[in-house]
């Protein structure tokens, strides 16, 4: 399809009064919408908001009330600055240490020390000095002591699923 000088007057002519481009589209036959989109960017013509958002902005405009019921009004600074603080949500304690942990002269500060049998769980931030790992007695085919799979499994439940 080639844009002639009259086609492109009736596109400068139907975008200026307000038509879309589906419209602009079907009156002029034979182009898409797409294409019309793409020719009015080419000439530089003014771009519209999009009708969609526009009659979104008018219901919106339409259905507020110009008065709030009283259930939805503010509650006064005074209310809100005396209101009790929410309730602090307590941290998780860490488990216990293992019953049988044996302290013995492998240094657990590197998960290069440990083996597959000792608890690999992480004591401590890697950055802090006394970062460790617990090295107690792994638990059977587990990374981690019986008291750390405790907390690191959580066991299946029916009621759960």
């Amino acid at each position: 399809m080639d844009w002639t000088e009259e086609r492109i007057t009736e596109l400068k002519r139907l975008w200026s009064e307000g038509f879309s481009a589906s419209q602009i589209a079907e009156r002029l036959g034979g182009i898409t919408r797409n294409a019309v989109i793409g020719k009015a960017h080419r000439l530089h013509l003014a771009s519209r908001p999009s009708p969609i958002q526009r009659q979104i902005g008018e219901r919106r405009q339409r259905a507020r009330p110009s008065v709030r019921p009283a259930a939805m009004r503010v509650a006064p600074a005074e209310a809100v600055r005396t209101a009790p603080p929410p309730p602090a949500v307590a941290k998780a304690s860490a488990p216990p240490p293992p019953k049988n942990f044996r302290a013995g002269p492998i240094d657990y500060s590197s998960a290069l020390t440990l083996s597959d049998r000792h608890c690999h769980w992480p004591i401590g931030h890697p950055n802090e000095p006394g970062f460790h790992f617990c090295g107690a007695p792994a638990s059977s085919g587990r990374p981690y002591c019986h008291a750390h799979c405790q907390v690191a499994y959580r066991k299946t439940d029916d009621a759960a699923a």
